[in-house]
């Protein structure tokens, strides 16, 4: 299987994508890159492959990357891979090596980028970003490890109910910074919603209180348009927790290049576009039921009786967004917490130290009962 690093032209480590600079940056000696300078760099500097014959069936290949690969009778090798992929370009990545050190390489079939357990660096599947697979779009990462840390810590800040150990970072057992695909629907509704509304009064004379009720039949149509209607690819991802972290700033989209891959995680979808268009449609149908609602104003009551929508499709495309997820775990239950990795917004679900439930129940009971007390005697004395 083939596999992509991000070389050095300095001193040959492998360039990481960084945050801060939005740039190529080599963490051994500092070097800074332009985006998508050293696939250039690469292109460049590549020659055709030179084939030495060393005896009948034996071969020594350069190829144009510097990759030495030795064919001895049938059985090729090379000085970049302990171990040769034997998986189809989308299958499993449980058998590949990594190219840098030979460690055991962690993924599945779903895989895009992956960070060596031992070096740590990036290695790239780029078979799977490329014709149908390949991402228009990504937005690249603007926060790293310790803005996701931090937002734990305000998220959980003045909890007074949660377990004292989530208030130590050493707690957090896993933290990774990871692509995630993303469905993006463009369309245009139009619509037409009816409402029942009422408007009531009410006024009063030496005798009596009146109240009157009018009912009105409020009708609202027109049309929406909508870009990018995001929806993630992902069966892996909660589907609350990634509304949750929404919106992503359109502003920082760019167009796909490998190098934003380098230093992070990333996965191809595994939802389908179809399955990712009806997601798409119910939250454009809620939206626009919603918007036509805020016009409905100035009754008393509104109450929607039906709605016609119709949606005239759009085009679908397809991007990485990037994400941090946080996990940690509680009494043998793990809990995730899953960071927007452009505005910081993080979402997930807290534990409740029942120790804690009951200390504060009793302590509300023992401040009721003392105030009960204390107007009871008060009363004694005025009596």
């Amino acid at each position: 299987m083939d596999i992509k690093e991000y070389k050095c032209p300095n001193c040959n480590g492998v360039v990481k994508f960084d945050s801060g600079t939005q740039k190529m940056k080599c963490p051994y000696c500092d070097a800074e890159f332009e985006i998508g300078a050293l696939d250039q760099y690469q292109k460049e500097m590549a020659t055709p492959d030179d084939v030495i014959k060393v005896s009948d069936g034996d071969t020594i290949k350069v190829t144009g990357d510097g990759v030495v690969k030795i064919s001895v009778k049938g059985v090729t090798s090379d000085n970049k891979a302990a171990a040769a992929w034997n998986e189809e370009d989308l299958g499993d990545l449980s058998t590949g090596s990594c190219p840098s050190c030979g460690a055991e390489l962690i993924g599945d079939k779903n895989t895009i980028a992956t960070v060596c357990p031992c070096c740590g660096n990036t290695q790239i599947l780029p078979k799977r970003v490329q014709g149908l697979l390949k991402p228009e779009y990504v937005i690249p990462f603007q926060l790293e490890k310790k803005a996701a840390t931090d937002a734990l810590k305000k998220f959980y800040q003045n909890k007074k109910l949660l377990p004292n150990f989530f208030k130590e970072e050493n707690r957090i057992n896993e933290i990774k910074s990871l692509y995630v695909p993303f469905w993006l629907y463009d369309a245009r509704a139009k619509a037409r919603v009816n409402y029942k509304a009422t408007k009531v009064r009410t006024y009063s004379d030496s005798n009596y209180s009146y109240t009157k009720t009018d009912y009105y039949s409020v009708i609202r149509e027109g049309g929406l348009g909508f870009e990018k209607i995001p929806v993630d690819g992902s069966e892996k991802m909660d589907d609350a927790y990634m509304d949750a972290i929404e919106p992503f700033n359109y502003s920082g989209l760019k167009g796909f290049e490998t190098s934003y891959l380098s230093g992070y995680l990333a996965e191809k979808y595994d939802i389908g576009a179809d399955a990712g268009k009806e997601r798409a449609l119910k939250r454009l149908k809620n939206s626009v039921e919603s918007e036509f609602a805020k016009s409905a104003t100035g009754y008393s009551t509104v109450v929607k009786e039906r709605s016609s929508i119709n949606v005239e499709d759009g085009k679908m495309s397809y991007a990485l967004f990037p994400v941090w997820v946080l996990n940690t775990k509680y009494q043998n239950t793990v809990y995730q917490f899953i960071m927007n990795g452009q505005t910081g917004l993080l979402a997930g679900k807290l534990p409740i130290d029942k120790g804690k439930v009951t200390r504060y129940r009793l302590m509300f009971m023992f401040g009721i009962g003392a105030v009960l007390t204390a107007i009871i005697q008060l009363l004694r004395i005025v009596m």
